[in-house]
């Protein structure tokens, strides 16, 4: 059987050197389709397994729809704003991006922003450019002895706060995500909102644009912060109100800003921010360094390598976070626990009201990544398997009403790891248990309602609810015998003696619904069902 080979097309300029990750493995295609007309897009796009892209490119819901084998869309760099998050969600394709590999480069950009409004470097230039000589309109700040304000202290906030205190700059941040102890070690005085904005001597804004960051930077902020402040935008465009602050800059209350990005980009022609005083404006330039595109392009090639080849969605931004060594030692609960969700869907059939996932483990993070798994097989057989994955697991449970719970048992010593789903329906509640055994973890079956059993979860398993009498297993091996299938285990269950009871069997083959009509009619049979647990 020949191995498998991806599609990756790229949309936008960026280093094929970088990529080697990819193009230096036969079992990646690359393919550059900068500048391409849409017809040709679309016809390699419906072949693509991976979408490499910058800011340029607009992955939206119809290129998206457009792509049946897509199977990851990685943008080479932080943001995501020109990919459609919630359609590929919907359509289970992982969307990463590359955060590290520009820290350096948006850094420095941020620091060189901050001189260059202080030592009025621009405006210095644009004098000397016209033939002037005015050093005393020049006149500037030192950095030396300031207070700077971080907005955001994560990765890049980070990299400015460190480079800053070499200038001697005393460093407070708002960020509600920032522990005390994390603060200390990056030498921070964490503080709220209104306090980074009153003290701040440089205002330093390193956050996402959420509905929560939208224009936190507006008319009432700008009046807080000092007459002398500095506001200087990295991040996102649409944190800062641009009519609020021109009309700051050309009122006196802020003593200057420089702005990367926008919130319409390119930045149209009539911008008021054009021409506005004391501001500077570069055109995006955060990453566009040399190093930082070969390392975010590089960094993306790696992601796209690793969840196509091994299916590690530790950097998905759209799915359980999990990959690498954790991902390899979690496969056979991962696996587990898809297939106990595939089996509590079929004996739970009806309207599913909650679905409750508890592991026995030391650790929480495994937890989303489980229900994920968990919540896959469930929809499964409703949805069909090729439609629902660990990305849009909980956006099909969400859309259809169903209630996701998960929880931490205490480790048990009877197994190696230990897992329960409680599927609640219109019908009732079913219980499916599953477990690893042993140094080699051995998946099994070990638990339907009350019912304690054993039996490994592969090929297709046939649940019966029967009465405890002599004779039922004969009849059942002698039926399913006389359609050719082949058991390969049976594991009947009671709680009592003559009381009720349940069999689990595998057969090689699937069972067709003639076959458990024909069990049903039996007498002693109250209800069978079949569940296929093959790839």
């Amino acid at each position: 059987m020949s191995e498998e080979r991806f599609l990756v097309v790229v949309t936008d300029p960026i280093s094929l050197t970088a990529l080697e990750p990819l193009t230096g493995d036969p079992r990646f295609e690359v393919l550059v389709a900068t500048g391409w007309e849409p017809e040709r897009l679309q016809e390699a796009m419906a072949r693509a397994q991976g979408l490499i892209v910058r800011s340029s490119t607009q992955v939206t819901q119809k290129i998206l729809e457009a792509s049946p084998n897509l199977r990851v869309v990685g943008r080479a760099g932080v943001g995501v704003d020109n990919i459609d998050l919630r359609v590929a969600t919907e359509r289970g394709i992982p969307v990463i991006n590359a955060p590290e590999g520009n820290t350096a480069s948006v850094a420095e950009l941020a620091i060189s922003l901050m001189l260059t409004v202080a030592r009025k470097v621009v405006w210095a230039d644009r004098s000397m450019q016209a033939g002037d000589w005015a050093r005393s309109r020049f006149s500037g700040i030192e950095l030396r002895g300031k207070t700077l304000s971080l907005l955001g202290a994560g990765r890049i906030g980070a990299a400015v706060a460190k480079r800053a205190r070499a200038f001697g700059m005393h460093v407070i941040a708002f960020d509600p995500y920032v522990t005390e102890d994390h603060a200390n070690k990056l030498q921070v005085e964490r503080v709220p909102l209104a306090e980074a904005l009153t003290r701040g001597d440089v205002i330093s804004l390193h956050v996402p644009l959420t509905s929560g960051t939208e224009g936190m930077i507006g008319r009432r902020e700008l009046r807080s912060m000092k007459p002398t402040a500095i506001l200087v935008n990295t991040a996102r465009g649409g944190v800062v109100d641009e009519k609020a602050l021109v009309e700051a800059l050309d009122a006196g209350e802020i003593g200057g800003a420089a702005l990367d990005v926008f919130g319409t980009e390119p930045l149209p022609e009539q911008s008021p921010l054009r021409g506005a005083p004391n501001l500077v404006l570069t055109p995006h330039l955060g990453a566009a360094t040399a190093e930082g595109q070969q390392l975010v392009a590089s960094e993306i090639a790696q992601g796209i390598r690793e969840v196509l080849l091994d299916g590690d969605l530790s950097r998905a931004l759209n799915a359980p976070p999990i990959g690498g060594e954790e991902l390899q030692a979690r496969r056979p609960l991962l696996s587990l626990a898809k297939k106990v969700g595939r089996v509590a869907a079929v004996l739970g059939w009806g309207g599913m009201h909650r679905v409750d996932v508890a592991v026995a483990a030391g650790a929480d993070t495994i937890l989303r990544p489980l229900s994920a798994a968990v919540v896959t097989g469930l929809l499964s057989p409703i949805v069909g398997g090729h439609n629902v994955n660990y990305v849009n697991a909980f956006h099909h449970a969400e859309s259809r009403g169903i209630t996701v719970g998960a929880d931490i048992m205490p480790v048990r010593p009877d197994y190696a790891e230990y897992l329960e789903v409680v599927l609640e329906t219109e019908r009732g509640k079913v219980r499916v248990c599953g477990a690893l055994l042993g140094v080699q973890l051995h998946p099994r079956i070990v638990r339907i309602d009350e019912f304690p059993l054993s039996i490994k979860p592969e090929g297709c398993l046939v649940v019966l609810r029967n009465s405890d009498v002599p004779g039922v297993i004969g009849k059942v091996g002698t039926l399913l015998g006389a359609r050719g299938l082949n058991i390969a285990e049976y594991m009947q269950a009671r709680t009592e003696q003559g009381g009720k009871a349940l069999a689990a069997i595998t057969v090689d083959a699937k069972v067709g619904p003639g076959v458990l009509a024909a069990l049903r009619r039996e007498e002693e049979i109250s209800d069978a069902r079949a569940v296929f647990l093959g790839d």
